[in-house]
């Protein structure tokens, strides 16, 4: 029986310092590094995880360190790091997609530069002084291309993950977490060469996936599937569709979800959904109350997303009004990413009681709005777990009294 509200994170953490020199050498082709890069991993999950427990978090990750960033600040590695573990994508320069007729009403994404966002504070964005953050555009330099059947090829990357967490969990005493992995619709925004549609390339994504998927839920431990684009995406059509065309266009890639889970148990998978994490006004975000049926759809035990961010809070009335299927837990987002304010425990507390007064106090788990990992600095990150576990005990008395 469940006596507390329990606490997790949603991934990306602060690499450890001597891991991000490890990742800077290997990205600079470094034949002899300072450190190696694979004892220097080791070391990070070791550390991160160790960092966790001491915190009071419940239910920790790996802190994605083996999805190599290349800075301190990067909004990309959760996505990024999967272009080695799979065949069929080339990175390409300057690559341009060829033009195609589209039906109308159909939609289709645009490229980076052009979210409706980012054209609405063009100005903001382009003054480097402004406070306003782009992702780092040396992720986008390069476009990965599909040019050959896309099939996984990441067993030995994921079983050297899977072992290093295990490791690291029995090192603190701990049996259980969780490991991050992309969706076949986040992975699958690529340029095509190869597939006859589209559609064709998202399923053939999905069935690559698959293999990694079942890799981390076999080694027992539980799967976050990280899926922004379910959201994401809309602020990326142009012009903006009706909601009606978007979710025609959305539901297809959560069929391609599913189909890669598919007989996998559920309560051992975690959906994570997100706005995308770049620091900016977020003013073209699809409302919650518009996708918050796409994202029950996921055949998943959890559901993550973002809670804190002054674009979202609000969205918390949302579960006035939506019925949580039986047997699912919600982990909202009561710290954000999106701010360098570390939350005052008291507030963590409210937050986490809207939801538990809604949806029940054991159908809540406290989370963050996304990772805090290359978003924050390391100092902030940690910190604003701290308030989250403060904030998550003051919400237990309140709600078990």
């Amino acid at each position: 029986m469940q006596d507390h509200i329990r606490v997790t994170q949603v991934g990306s953490l602060p690499r450890p310092r001597q891991l991000l020199d490890a990742n800077r050498a290997v990205l600079a082709g470094a034949t002899e590094p300072t450190v190696p890069y694979e004892d220097a991993l080791t070391a990070a999950v070791a550390e991160v995880v160790s960092h966790q427990h001491e915190i009071g978090v419940d239910v920790v990750g790996d802190g994605e360190c083996s999805h190599m960033a290349r800075g301190e600040y990067d909004f990309s590695s959760w996505r990024t790091y999967v272009f080695e573990r799979v065949s069929g994508l080339e990175l390409v320069e300057g690559w341009v997609p060829p033009k195609r007729e589209v039906p109308a009403g159909q939609v289709v994404l645009g490229a980076h530069a052009h979210r409706r966002d980012w054209i609405r504070f063009s100005d903001a964005y382009s003054d480097p002084s402004s406070g306003v953050a782009l992702p780092n555009p040396e992720a986008y330099a390069r476009v990965p291309v599909c040019r050959g059947p896309v099939a996984y090829r990441g067993q030995e990357h994921v079983q050297r993950d899977i072992g290093n967490f295990r490791s690291a969990l029995a090192a603190v005493g701990m049996k259980d977490g969780f490991m991050n992995a992309v969706s076949p619709a986040s992975f699958a925004r690529f340029g095509n060469e190869y597939y006859a549609t589209d559609e064709e390339l998202l399923f053939a994504c999905a069935d690559a996936m698959r293999e990694e998927y079942a890799a981390i839920i076999d080694a027992g431990l539980m799967l976050q599937l990280d899926d922004p684009a379910i959201a994401d995406s809309w602020d990326q059509v142009n012009p903006e569709p009706s909601i009606e065309a978007y979710k025609a266009y959305t539901r297809i890639r959560i069929e391609a979800l599913n189909h890669a889970i598919r007989a996998l148990p559920q309560e051992r998978i975690r959906f994570h959904l997100c706005w995308g994490s770049w620091h900016g006004p977020h003013t073209t975000d699809v409302p919650m109350a518009d996708i918050v049926d796409l994202m029950l759809s996921v055949n998943a035990g959890h559901y993550s997303f973002e809670a804190a961010n002054v674009r979202h809070e609000h969205e918390w009335r949302v579960w006035e009004t939506t019925e949580l299927p039986d047997g699912k837990v919600i982990m909202p987002g009561v710290v954000s990413h999106a701010t360098n304010v570390v939350e005052h425990p008291e507030l963590v507390a409210d937050r986490i009681c809207r939801f538990a007064e809604r949806v029940g106090r054991e159908r809540v788990i406290a989370s963050t709005d996304c990772g805090l990992g290359g978003r924050v600095h390391e100092q902030i990150a940690w910190a604003k777990l701290e308030a989250l576990v403060e904030g998550a005990k003051l919400a237990t008395e309140r709600l078990w009294g």
